[in-house]
This record gives C-alpha cells, structure tokens and sequence, in this order.
C-alpha cells in the first residue's frame, strides 16, 4: 500500500521539489503519494515535509504521522510546538553543507588576505607594506560543530588555520581543537582572530555574542555569522565595532528579516550585509535525504538528523 506524503509548504517550493521528491522516492524503492493538498484529511497522512513558514501550525490530528522532515537545517521555529509528538528530522543535506563551507570560506579568506584593502583601495597608492600572514598564524573559532559547523572547520582546517571548535557537550574531531561549555567558549574566543557562529538557536544560546563575550575577543577580530541572527546582540556588536575590538563582522542572517532599510547595519562601514544566501536547500540534494528518511520510517530503521526534543536541535 502507497503511503500518502503530505508537502506543507509554499507553491513556489511545492513546484520546485514535487519531481525531485517523486523520483527519489521511486528511486528509494518507496510507493507513496505525495501531495501539497491542504485538505488531505489528517487521519491518511503518514509523513509530512515542513517549511517552518508553511501555514501548517497544528499538527495534532495528524496522529497516523510517523515523521515529519524539516527542509531546513534550523528547527526553531516548529520544535517548540506544542503540538507536534511525532518524530522530527532536520535537514542535513549535501548541497546545503557546500554551500555553507564555500561562503564560510570565502569571507574567512577575504578576511584573512585582507582583501578590501585592494578592492576598495583604488586610489593609485602603492601599499605593498602590508603582507598578509599565513594561515598557520591565524586561528578561527568555529561555534558549533554540528554537521555544518563540522563540515567548515575541516575545510577551514584544510587550508591550514588552526580551528579552535566550541559546542554545547565536548566532542572529538580530527585536527580540530574542541571544547565546551562555558569556559570552553571563553579559551576559544579569548584567541580567535576569526569567529564563524553556527550553533543552533535555543533559549540557551539567544545572545550568546554579548558584549561581556565579544570582549574577550583580540583586539581586530572578524565575524562571521550565517548560523541565527539571534545569536549576537546588535547593539553589543555595533559597540564593539565602533570602538575597534572588531575590525569587520559579515552578517547573513538577522533578529528581523528581510533587515530592514533603516537599520544601522546596512550603514555601518564596518559591516557587510549578506541577504540570507549562504546557503540553501537544494531540491536534487534534499530529495534523497528525504526519500532515505521515509524508506528508514517504512523499514522500521533508525531515522537519520532526528532531533532531541531536550536540546531543541
């Protein structure tokens, strides 16, 4: 018997992941019916894939649900759901941890090289004084060591910075140097030249990058952020750029968004805005993740990304 997939989310997604999903699933050996009909009456669904923006908010008839598939990476907007008891799965995929390795590189080496000081220094002024280090010298604190913030330190790794990697419980990875808790966070921000955040959002790490914290960095040090924008306290921030303790941050996400045209922000010469583009979920690339999930619920197998209610991610 075909088991019925219920797509809660936008048209715009709906068209462009109903064949991606419908030829993995075929692929996965699983017979479904996939539909985005919000009519489907609750008592047939046995698995829905959730946008966190999807019009969705009661998930408490769908009783026969066995799980339900986050497309995003963050699950903050549907784990706190009071009514949501079935399993949930975030989104892991291959296409979205690329594309957060590649932007997560990119400013970290625009940094590093110190790159607008030629791009915005066309000015006819030979400044051959200043030689960037190598990366060798140069360490990067990557805040969370999930799947994304794993993925990044390693190619972070790869180009030669020492990564010093933090997490809410203390983990083992090659070449990375881990810690955790709080004074775990303090040693690594307390020598970080170069700071990425991608630690999950929960009431525990809103305002995680205070003004107490960003203290502790060198003086001169960069931001990256494209995990939550709740993760910073702005007006700690804007401080600490105003004053020098931070030479430049590279903001992609946002407490509001879109970020809107009046905040300081957009104005300040010490921060560069980014749309929410670092990275996305991909239709090829999250298919397979999905149809994978569903062929393991059919098969009575252990749920790959499933989240820990506890923790909130």
């Amino acid at each position: 018997m075909a088991s019925t997939i219920l797509f809660a989310g936008s048209d715009k997604y709906w068209q462009a992941y109903r064949e991606p999903i419908a030829q993995a699933l075929e692929g996965a050996g699983v017979r479904a019916h996939l539909t985005d009909d919000p009519a489907t009456p609750p008592e047939t669904v046995d698995y829905i894939v959730y946008m966190p923006l999807s019009s969705l908010r009661d998930f408490g008839p769908y009783r026969r649900v066995r799980m339900v598939q986050n497309l995003w990476a963050g699950v903050e907007r549907i784990v706190t759901n009071p009514t949501l008891t079935q399993p949930l799965c975030r989104m892991v995929d291959p296409g979205l941890t690329r594309g957060m390795v590649e932007y997560v590189v990119g400013h970290a080496m625009r940094y590093h090289l110190g790159m607008d000081a030629h791009l915005f220094g066309q000015d006819g002024i030979w400044r051959h004084g200043v030689i960037p280090p190598l990366a060798t010298t140069r360490p990067v604190a990557m805040l969370g060591l999930g799947a994304l913030g794993q993925a990044c330190a390693a190619a972070l790794r790869g180009l030669g910075f020492p990564v010093l990697g933090w997490s809410r419980t203390q983990k083992d990875l090659p070449g990375i140097e881990c810690h955790a808790g709080e004074a775990g966070l303090e040693a690594v921000l307390a020598r970080a030249q170069i700071v990425v955040a991608l630690v999950p959002l929960t009431p525990d790490t809103i305002g995680l990058l205070d003004a107490r914290r960003l203290a502790l960095l060198p003086r001169g040090a960069f931001l990256i952020n494209p995990g939550r924008g709740a993760l910073i306290d702005d007006a700690a921030l804007l401080a600490a750029l105003d004053s020098g303790q931070l030479a430049h941050a590279t903001l992609d996400v946002f407490r509001e968004e879109p970020l809107p045209p009046a905040h300081p922000f957009w104005a300040h010469p010490g921060v560069t805005v980014t749309p929410h583009i670092a990275s996305e979920t991909r239709p090829e690339t999250a298919a397979p993740v999905i149809a994978e999930n569903i062929r393991r619920a059919e098969a009575g197998e252990p749920l790959l990304h499933l989240v820990d209610r506890g923790r909130g991610y």
